[in-house]
């Protein structure tokens, strides 16, 4: 009997684990990613970073060292903002470099580059990355083309007339 009510228990609580995992993948939205990744605060940040991780999405290695990266932007000490950055860099350049031809790695990138301080030397593809996403706009999903022309707007690499 005990058993039987251990297997339950154990069965219940995976069955809820993965139903709050099925929630929050539904939950994931890109357009919503690219928001908090242009305006959002830590909390955001936070949220975001937690519904990546909880998703099963192909991308999450990407999406969530951007996130970090963008984070380090956003707190107060020099020792925070250093290690959300390198751990941000780690995971997103694992993903970029098993990815390469990924255009929206190419375009998270040029984001991070355009905005990373001089001290963390990680600019050196700007002109590499915007040359890429101009040649392969067309191939992007409508969310991503207009993340892209939104961001554009502010961009010293890409413009809107580029595309």
């Amino acid at each position: 009997m005990k058993n039987w009510v251990l297997f339950l228990s154990c069965f219940l609580l995976f069955s809820a684990t993965g139903a709050n995992a099925d929630k929050n993948f539904q939950n994931f939205d890109k357009s919503a990613f690219y928001e908090v990744l242009k305006n959002g605060d830590v909390g955001e940040i936070d949220t975001q970073i937690a519904l990546v991780e909880a998703s099963p999405i192909k991308e999450k290695g990407a999406y969530d060292g951007v996130l970090l990266m963008k984070k380090a932007g956003l707190v107060k000490k020099p020792k925070d903002k250093l290690g959300f950055f390198k751990e941000g860099r780690i995971k997103f350049q694992t993903a970029f470099n098993a990815e390469t031809a990924n255009v929206e790695y190419h375009f998270l990138r040029l984001i991070i580059q355009e905005h990373a301080p001089k001290i963390v030397k990680y600019s050196g593809q700007i002109e590499e990355d915007g040359q890429y996403i101009k040649d392969h706009f067309k191939s992007l999903e409508p969310t991503l083309q207009k993340a892209v022309v939104d961001y554009s707007k502010n961009s010293k690499i890409l413009h809107p007339t580029d595309f």
